[in-house]
């Protein structure tokens, strides 16, 4: 028997630093997080600043960020990582993408070089954990249109900034020891540097998830939070600098997606040749063989898609409308591959016994943030026609 991927002979694609590199976050997948995710996933919790120091010990949290504690690693190999996270669940690598991609990369890229001293080390070693705050309540695919504001605390250039408002699905937020939070000010949307033991500042947990159980996500409150006119990066003006940071998040979501959707089938093929009707394997049946092919048609062409978009991104060459290619492509093929592998497992396919609806619901949430499947066809319809229907 032949494994999925290993029918496309993809393993010749990847260099064999990243391949080292991905095996290790795979064995640490397999002796850290299965034996305990599907409890952490039905009691609606997750040890996270645990596994955060854990993960930093790995290299994994901003590991394809350069200096201040950070592996430095290819582009292809944070892709993988985040494929063999996910793996475990969603909500594990989404622990990962916001730290490294959101958090870490907003203050990395755009932060001064106090800033970058204060928190990136930290968070590199898991010692400090961040969230990004741009969603709100009523602001989710249009951004622009936030309502929290930060103001000066006084008339003079250098005075304090006091931000009020509200975001909303915010992954870590809870758990995090400083937030990234975008705001509109009189000179446009600025991002601020904000520690969470700030007065004024709050994160109530959101409570019964369906999807992403074993994920911590929150609520931002600001009242009258008063920073000093050093917590603002600056290196980020207008909406390009928090839509950066998402497009570094959805990369990682165009790996990690195809581990959930790898998992689902593996779980199917080893199900199919395990269970025996009406005298033989189930994986014997022609109706079996062709839903596993389909699949397995779907999950190659989408890895083979993520390496692609993986080499363009090492050579500096990845543009936004190809990550929503890959976000919208490789996210929809591994809810659908997610929801064909439960009807192998039948009845069996509901229980935590075996991962695949617990991927489904994950990928329901995966389906949504970082972009919405209707956000990625209108970029990548932007990109064909130039014109913009978003408005």
């Amino acid at each position: 028997m032949t494994s999925p991927l290993a029918l496309f002979g993809a393993e010749t694609l990847i260099s064999p630093e990243d391949a080292a590199i991905r095996d290790v976050v795979r064995q640490f997948v397999a002796d850290r997080i299965r034996p305990g995710i599907a409890d952490w996933y039905e009691a609606g919790a997750l040890p996270a600043r645990e596994l955060a120091k854990e993960l930093g010990t790995l290299g994994v949290l901003g590991m394809h960020l350069e200096g201040y504690g950070c592996a430095g690693t290819s582009a292809t190999a944070y892709g993988l990582a985040c494929l063999e996270l996910e793996a475990g669940d969603s909500g594990l690598r989404s622990l990962v993408s916001v730290q490294g991609s959101l958090a870490m990369f907003a203050i990395h890229r755009f932060g001064s070089p106090e800033q970058k001293d204060a928190w990136l080390p930290r968070m590199a070693a898991g010692e400090a954990v961040g969230c990004f705050g741009l969603t709100e309540p009523d602001f989710g695919s249009n951004p622009a249109g936030m309502r929290t504001t930060a103001r000066r605390a006084g008339p003079q250039e250098g005075a304090d900034w006091v931000l009020n408002g509200n975001k909303m699905w915010i992954t870590n937020g809870s758990i995090a020891d400083v937030a990234v939070v975008w705001a509109k000010t009189p000179d446009g949307i600025r991002g601020f540097v904000i520690p969470t033991g700030t007065p004024g500042f709050s994160a109530p947990e959101i409570r019964r998830k369906m999807s992403l159980r074993a994920s911590v996500t929150s609520e931002l409150v600001l009242d009258e939070v008063r920073l000093p006119a050093s917590a603002m990066l600056p290196g980020a003006r207008g909406l390009s600098g928090p839509l950066s940071c998402l497009n570094e998040a959805r990369y990682g979501i165009v790996f990690g997606a195809l581990g959930a959707a790898r998992d689902c089938l593996e779980t199917a093929l080893a199900y199919a040749g395990d269970r025996e009707i009406f005298g033989r394997p189930l994986a014997a049946f022609q109706a079996t063989q062709l839903k596993l092919a389909d699949m397995t048609l779907e999950l190659g062409k989408g890895m083979l898609l993520a390496l692609h978009l993986g080499r363009l991104k090492d050579s500096g060459d990845l543009r936004a409308e190809q990550v929503s290619l890959g976000k919208l492509n490789n996210v929809r093929e591994a809810i659908a591959i997610a929801r064909e592998c439960r009807t192998i497992l039948g009845a069996a396919g509901i229980t935590h016994e075996f991962p695949i609806m617990r991927h489904a619901n994950n990928l329901e949430s995966v389906l949504t943030y970082e972009g919405t499947a209707e956000i990625h066809q209108l970029t990548i319809g932007r990109a064909l026609t130039g014109h913009s229907a978003f408005r």
